[in-house]
């Protein structure tokens, strides 16, 4: 009865064909009453700058590397590629007719979207494609999972008709089980209807904006990360997580676990109950093994583990399996890390953040993750990871990932590749609401007023940006706010963070309302871990508070614009501080100038420090790079050996 209703309502909206799932006996291109326009050859769209890696993309191969590296099946289906699009009126049935083809997941507004046009509020963006479930012994007989790597914002989605599932917010994956709806065999029609509101609404859109400028940037809307099918067993697999012990050298590992068509609330119990083995490997080799129950953590012993750190990021591998009657229900592959991130004073009484049990400097670019072609999606693997290499070249040891999340293959290369990473919580445009920003000041300024509605949102997003993260080691330290952009109930908000994750640090507010709260007995109390000031253009120390990590959250922002590699070239491109630089070395000099600077105050109390930024993004043109990732402006011999003699100032002991 629950169906009859839902597709009743289905049809009211997007129409009978659609809604009932009826084959009208017309071609693949018109099934279920879905015209396409006629098919053009796909192209990039727009003439604005575009990265090296942009003349690789083709509909073909579109990001085609496996999307989840955390937790790995060796079966699966792509569904990157051609996609037909339209977008009408926000309320309006679904389209007779589609306006032409977008090449997923980059978003429509992108180049490499073969689109490259608006949305907006008032809208909403349709895509449709055809599939078929392949018909291999890894598929047969085994449930159907649909995945989205994130779709910004609202999606929801239809299959042959029927309605499969709706999710909101825009950064983190999600998936539905599409068995029930999928025919065997033969073409299936996936929908996919978004609506967007960017900055006319109140949850967390980062730098996105419907009028980009300044530090905003263009919006981004729908599909923008891969799109696949999986096939699972009745019981699966739905998580790994592991948390490290490196005194105890143990690895508490949690396998959680799904059935196929049965909401999660009413599995709790016998997700506890469900037998699971855990190896833990290095080079093929079993090291340990573990067994226990579904929900619960099992130990992984390791007498002498080689600890992970970005001069050795050593990560071990693990191996799950859920068991029915002995019998394997469910295997999946994964990896993990012995790491310990801690603060700690030093001789001279300083709270200094430590790596596995020593003082550790962080030192890095803010990395807005934005490309010219993709803007949110990189066009490659190859490019994704291309930030990340040349950031450790340039002798940085840590990444702030600035209100925005990445792809999961992203936080896998600084897994592999050995980076910090400090996660900011994408920002809302609510800052005005009430909020009067205390800059550089402790308990200074007034929060912003939220709605009960924008504080679920954040709630729930940042507890899915969370969970998304929790398992890579490279993920250090978590950042709830930028600047007191939508900053709200910060205690409350550092709270709820420490105890969905004990492990990290958290940074409450970077350069904004750096809250002090009472306790119960109304005893003042420092928030989070850090205080996080922000200084333009020059490195400058402010007080502190001496229970707290001083941190510098962004400084520099040196900007020299090169006009053969701009996006916008109406001669706005702009950075901090009033220097004109003629070319590379003076920009060179002045960094190097800075980080002399910075080398005093770390001694005096800095224990991070985060330089913007990685590179170019739109009109700001104060990278390390260019935008398009074509130019270094900056002497890479020079920069490296001040950024390492920063991280060196503070001793390890």
């Amino acid at each position: 009865m629950k169906f009859v209703f839902a597709a009743l309502a289905l049809a009211a909206l997007v129409g009978p064909d659609l809604a009932s799932g009826r084959d009208s006996g017309a071609t693949q291109g018109q099934a279920h009453g879905l015209a396409s326009a006629p098919a053009k050859p796909w192209a990039p769209a727009g003439d604005l700058i575009k990265t090296p890696w942009a003349a690789q993309v083709s509909p073909e191969s579109t990001l085609p590397e496996y999307p989840r590296p955390r937790l790995v099946r060796d079966a699966w289906q792509n569904l990157n590629g051609l996609w037909d699009y339209a977008i009408t009126p926000k309320g309006a049935a679904l389209p007779a007719a589609f306006d032409g083809q977008i090449l997923v997941p980059f978003p429509v507004e992108s180049s490499l979207s073969g689109v490259q046009r608006e949305v907006g509020p008032d809208n909403e963006l349709w895509y449709k494609r055809e599939f078929t479930v392949p018909v291999g012994a890894a598929w047969r007989e085994k449930n159907v999972l649909l995945h989205f790597g994130a779709v910004d914002w609202r999606a929801d989605v239809f299959v042959n008709g029927a309605p499969a599932g709706s999710h909101t917010g825009g950064y983190t994956p999600f998936s539905f089980d599409i068995t029930n709806y999928v025919k065997p065999d033969a073409a299936n029609t996936l929908v996919v209807r978004v609506w967007d509101p960017t900055d006319a609404s109140d949850h967390p859109v980062g730098k996105q904006s419907r009028k980009p400028k300044g530090i905003w940037y263009t919006a981004v809307t729908g599909i923008w990360q891969t799109v696949w099918l999986e096939p699972v067993s009745t019981n699966y697999i739905k998580d790994i997580q592991a948390v490290s012990d490196i005194d105890a050298g143990t690895l508490a590992v949690t396998v959680t676990q799904r059935s196929a068509g049965i909401p999660a609330r009413e599995i709790a119990d016998w997700n506890v109950r469900a037998p699971v083995e855990v190896e833990l490997l290095d080079n093929d080799k079993v090291l340990a093994t573990a067994r226990g129950h579904a929900g619960q953590a099992v130990t992984l012993s390791l007498k002498t583990p080689i600890l992970w750190s970005p001069e050795n990021p050593k990560l071990y591998d693990l191996r799950a399996r859920l068991l029915s009657d002995e019998k394997n229900a469910d295997e999946a592959r994964s990896y993990a890390a012995f790491r310990q991130i801690s603060m700690q004073r030093d001789a001279a009484g300083i709270m200094r953040m430590q790596l596995n049990g020593k003082n550790y400097f962080h030192f890095g670019p803010l990395d807005q993750g934005w490309w010219p072609d993709g803007l949110y999606t990189a066009p490659t693997d190859e490019a994704l990871r291309f930030d990340i290499i040349k950031t450790k070249e340039l002798g940085f040891n840590m990444i702030r990932k600035h209100v925005k999340v990445e792809p999961q293959r992203w936080y896998y290369h600084c897994d592999r590749e050995g980076i910090l990473v400090w996660q900011d919580m994408p920002s809302t445009h609510s800052y005005g609401l009430g909020a009067k920003w205390g800059r550089n000041e402790l308990d200074g300024g007034t929060d912003t007023l939220r709605t009960p509605l924008s504080k679920d949102n954040f709630y729930k997003e940042w507890g899915e940006i969370m969970d998304l993260c929790q398992g890579h080691p490279s993920v250090v330290v978590w950042v709830p706010f930028n600047e007191a952009w939508g900053q709200f109930d910060t205690d409350k908000v550092v709270q709820w963070t420490k105890q969905r994750d004990p492990s990290r640090l958290v940074n409450p507010a970077s350069g904004g309302n750096l809250r002090m709260y009472k306790d119960a007995v109304g005893v003042l109390r420092p928030c989070a871990d850090m205080v996080d000031f922000h200084h333009y253009p020059e490195p400058k120390l402010f007080k502190g508070d001496a229970d707290r990590v001083l941190v510098l959250g962004e400084y520099g922002g040196l900007a020299l614009p090169l006009p053969d590699h701009l996006w916008q070239r109406d001669g706005k491109n702009w950075g901090y501080g009033k220097v004109k630089f003629t070319g590379r070395d003076d920009l060179t000099a002045k960094h190097v100038e800075y980080a002399n600077m910075l080398k005093g105050l770390v001694k005096d109390g800095f224990s991070a420090a985060v330089y913007t930024q990685t590179t170019d993004v739109e009109i700001e043109a104060n990278g390390f790079y260019t935008y398009d990732r074509k130019v270094l402006k900056f002497d890479p011999a020079a920069a490296r050996a001040a950024n390492l003699e920063v991280i060196g100032t503070l001793p390890a002991e």
